[in-house]
């Protein structure tokens, strides 16, 4: 290891050296205010680290470590009930219940790290590298033993800088795409949009928004997201627990702990009919990128007046009035995301286990951690 440089692992927000943002400019995901939110309304089952790497005294590189025990999840998802199921939910249980994720487990993108031009990547990967074993020599320390490493999502030529001896044994993966609304310079209002869809999409468009007719979208202030706080929680778990796979719950404070922090960074949008809240979506402001963060709602509102449909369209009609480059949409629902118009953009990752024996298996394993989605793109355009 160069002697040129160090890292310091901080368990604390606190603790954070001063000049901290001024590398986090590149993801707010980074940032001070962000990682305060982690550390006030994290998930019950997830414990935050915060590396720093020095040039000799200079801060030249940040990064996000999260310590996850799946032990203390209720559930991994409750949509799909098979055989495959049970037999992921053993692993987890048994194999991989103690997992140290460099990056960020509750978002897709690359939110490990970020860094100074005047240090390579590769000699930040192989930084973190040595701050993950000298994290896991702490937990072992504390009677914990990680078994399951991995460093997420990388793109295609983020990942080339892995390939190191550190990594050598390390299985690397590639799992749903990150899906990318990547918004056409010449549309200037939510019509410029819809005029570049082609019959078929237009029409869906159409009838989606014939559906909603009746439904109240309001931007809903702290105080609001505060009264609201056990119904919003509600419609957010529904959503949650019928994924196909979870690690993590959201506590009930996030959003209201989101909204104290980050103010009108952070957009909150509840969809009300007869007054009563059936579904909530949240936007966070991040330079010239939208990301989309958690939603909820009432699963038979949604499919009736198609209310998930009605929110994308939404979220692209007020990035397009706000002059946003791009939407990150993430990795759920990648069909109807790709509908209205969402490219998948290919994410990396690398993932090891603790035992060699069961590491040597790990491309068999992983398709019990990471369940396959079988889904067909769209090209609304036309």
């Amino acid at each position: 290891m160069n002697t040129e440089y160090s890292f310091t692992i901080y368990n604390s927000t606190e603790q954070l050296p001063s000049n901290w943002d001024s590398i986090a400019v590149s993801s707010v995901f980074l940032s001070k205010n962000y990682l305060k939110v982690l550390e006030q309304s994290s998930p019950e089952n997830m414990i935050c680290h915060y590396i720093g790497i020095f040039k000799k005294e200079k801060l030249v590189s940040i990064a996000l470590c999260q310590f996850l025990d799946l032990n203390k999840l209720e559930s991994f998802g409750e949509r799909d009930k098979c055989i495959k199921t049970t037999v992921r939910n053993l692993v987890f249980k048994n194999f991989a219940s103690q997992v140290l994720v460099v990056g960020n487990n509750m978002l897709t993108g690359q939110n490990a790290y970020a860094l100074l031009n005047e240090i390579e990547e590769k000699t930040v990967i192989a930084l973190l590298h040595e701050a993950t074993k000298e994290l896991k020599k702490q937990y072992k320390s504390k009677g914990i033993t990680i078994h399951i490493t991995t460093y997420k999502d990388f793109s295609k030529t983020q990942i080339e800088n892995f390939e190191t001896c550190e990594f050598k044994n390390d299985y690397q993966f590639s799992t749903q795409p990150n899906m990318i609304f990547y918004i056409n310079e010449n549309w200037k209002i939510e019509q410029d949009y819809i005029d570049s869809l082609s019959k078929k999409y237009r029409d869906q468009y159409k009838r989606a928004r014939k559906k909603a007719v009746g439904i109240e979208k309001r931007k809903l202030h702290l105080e609001e997201i505060i009264l609201l706080e056990d119904a919003i929680y509600d419609l957010y778990f529904h959503v949650a627990k019928n994924a196909p796979f979870n690690t993590f719950f959201l506590p009930k404070n996030h959003f209201r702990i989101f909204k104290e922090i980050f103010k009108d960074q952070f957009l909150f949008y509840g969809y009300f009919l007869n007054e009563e809240l059936i579904g909530f979506n949240t936007l966070i402001k991040n330079g010239k990128t939208m990301d989309t963060y958690f939603l909820g709602y009432n699963d038979t509102i949604q499919r009736e007046k198609m209310l998930y449909l009605n929110m994308l369209y939404d979220m692209i009609a007020y990035s397009i009035k706000k002059d946003f480059d791009e939407i990150v949409f993430a990795r759920t629902a990648l069909e109807i995301k790709s509908s209205v118009g969402a490219k998948p953009v290919k994410m990396y990752g690398i993932i090891s286990h603790n035992n060699s024996i069961v590491n040597s298996y790990m491309s068999k394993i992983f398709k019990y951690l990471e369940p396959e989605t079988i889904w067909q793109e769209r090209n609304p355009f036309k």
